[in-house]
């Protein structure tokens, strides 16, 4: 089959090397399997088209949760990069994510789990695969959730030789929120499958069943 050329219009077959054109209808030769189903094998089932729910959709589609989830994950990785800490002692400091990262390695969580999310998010590009993609998303938006629970529960301690006052930024929850708005968009991204609209055009006052 691979060396068969084919009429896109009366679907003639023939072998690669008989010429460039079909003799009845004069139309350029094209690969077997670069044409599309003829209509005949639809219309006796030979061909079942993908249903609606695993089409493709454009890449800039922004339903179904695809813009919240991108929007939530680049205002996450950014209050990343915003103040998480104001320490008091033993030194006068303002620290984001990104400098507490540097002193407590497992905080880098947060930045990748966000920075993983966007590209994670873009590529599902049919209802199918942002369904599936559900727990995926739910997870790295739990990391950052998480990790800053775990900030909050367990700050620094103080000791007779090194004082500790802290006290924590707008940043830190900020995160928080935006962690806890991706868990709950995670739950619904790709919707419902049960209001799937028609894609067909169709005259004006049919009736569709």
């Amino acid at each position: 089959m691979s060396g068969l050329v084919a009429c896109p219009f009366c679907r003639e077959l023939f072998d690669d090397g008989e010429g460039p054109r079909c003799p009845a209808c004069g139309l350029d030769l094209m690969p077997l399997a670069a044409l599309p189903p003829s209509h005949d094998a639809i219309a006796e089932g030979l061909f079942e088209p993908d249903p609606p729910h695993m089409k493709p959709l454009p890449w800039t589609y922004a339903g179904r949760g695809r813009a919240v989830l991108v929007a939530l994950a680049g205002l996450g990785l950014a209050c990343f990069f915003a103040p998480w800490v104001r320490e008091a002692a033993p030194e006068v400091a303002q620290l984001s994510g990104f400098d507490l990262a540097r002193r407590i390695g497992w905080l880098w969580s947060t930045a990748v789990a966000w920075f993983v999310l966007i590209p994670l998010v873009l590529t599902r590009r049919s209802i199918h695969k942002m369904r599936g993609a559900r727990v995926a998303v739910a997870f790295l938006a739990g990391i950052a959730l998480v990790t800053v629970a775990t900030r909050l529960a367990f700050p620094p301690r103080s000791s007779m030789l090194r004082p500790v006052r802290i006290e924590w930024a707008w940043g830190l929850y900020a995160s928080g929120v935006i962690a806890l708005a991706a868990v709950a968009a995670a739950s619904q991204f790709g919707g419902r499958v049960d209001d799937l609209p028609s894609a067909e055009k169709r005259p004006k006052g049919e009736t569709l069943h």
